[in-house]
């Protein structure tokens, strides 16, 4: 019996995790902050840093799924914004994994960020094999723990495994595109019906299945791998998609995206508006052959199952 550590086991993705993984038999141990009800076999390992203590929930563990991280903070208070991702997800990630091979785990998966290749695709989208460029402390800190990762693992048994998904929705997703669900169901008119842009997503469904392969498939072994629903849209294309799910009429109307811009900038909403009309294009096509694995679930599935599982 395959058992499985999940930290963060109490987060967006982990929720959506662990139900999958129970399902196909492994045994499931979360590790979580806090004591956390609701979390299998839970251990509390309070805050996660570079003196965290990881050995009683990595006992008899044979993989760990690694999704505990410090995300993306709209309102940050810290000084040193770097340094604070880089407690958590360097620090943070870097002891796990070094415990994790003593304790003689034989497959560590991360879930990292697509933000490691770029904030922007222009024309050519991401690969796995691309430089990395991250631009933000957050993805800074994640590409450096990617980094630590693979050299704690050499010269150990253990084997590791990268994700970089890009924005990963779902029941309970949160930022841009929970704001974006609750204008639609309320009809509220919104000014995207020119996007022109091209965005990649991912459903936390099709990211779960990918993560349950990585954690079976020999071909997973010591790679990177990107994921996405493979079904890219602009703006005005996943506002009529959220309609459509949610069966309420969409309502867009017209302002260039110039215009658009410009008014963010004024509100200090400029990365968020960024995040709207900017292009992010994934390609997947070396998880697909590598892995011979395909998202089963597509973007209008996703969508759907989404508002339904869920009360906008």
């Amino acid at each position: 019996m395959n058992r499985v550590l999940v930290t963060g086991a109490n987060g967006f993705v982990a929720s959506a995790l662990i139900p999958v993984l129970t399902t196909k038999g492994y045994t499931v141990r979360g590790v979580t902050r806090l004591s956390c009800n609701g979390v299998p076999d839970n251990k509390d390992v309070g805050e996660i840093g570079l003196h965290t203590d990881w050995s009683s929930a990595l006992v008899g563990v044979d993989s760990v799924v690694h999704l505990a991280a410090r995300v993306h903070v709209m309102n940050e208070q810290s000084s040193d914004s770097l340094a604070a991702f880089r407690r958590v997800n360097l620090d943070g990630t870097k002891r796990l994994v070094e415990q994790a091979a003593a304790a003689g785990v034989k497959r560590f998966v991360f879930v990292s960020t697509i933000k490691v290749n770029g904030e922007e695709t222009e024309e050519v989208p991401f690969r796995a094999e691309d430089k990395p460029a991250p631009q933000e402390p957050y993805a800074v800190s994640k590409l450096e723990a990617e980094c630590a990762l693979q050299h704690v693992c050499e010269g150990t048994a253990m084997e590791w495994v990268v994700i970089r998904p890009p924005l990963v929705y779902g029941p309970g997703v949160k930022g841009n595109f929970f704001r974006l669900l609750k204008l639609v169901t309320k009809g509220i008119p919104l000014p995207f019906q020119s996007g022109t842009n091209v965005r990649s997503l991912v459903s936390v469904y099709n990211l779960c299945d990918l993560i349950e392969r990585c954690l079976e498939s020999h071909a997973a072994a010591n790679k990177v791998f990107l994921v996405s629903d493979d079904e890219d849209v602009n703006i005005q294309e996943l506002l009529l998609k959220m309609a459509l799910a949610m069966d309420v009429p969409s309502r867009l109307f017209c302002l260039p995206p110039q215009v658009l811009r410009i008014m963010a900038s004024l509100f200090g909403k400029k990365n968020e508006i960024n995040r709207l009309l900017g292009s992010l294009e994934v390609d997947i096509t070396d998880t697909r052959e590598s892995l011979d694995w395909e998202p089963p679930f597509s973007l209008d599935q996703g969508l759907r199952r989404t508002v339904s599982l869920w009360n906008i």
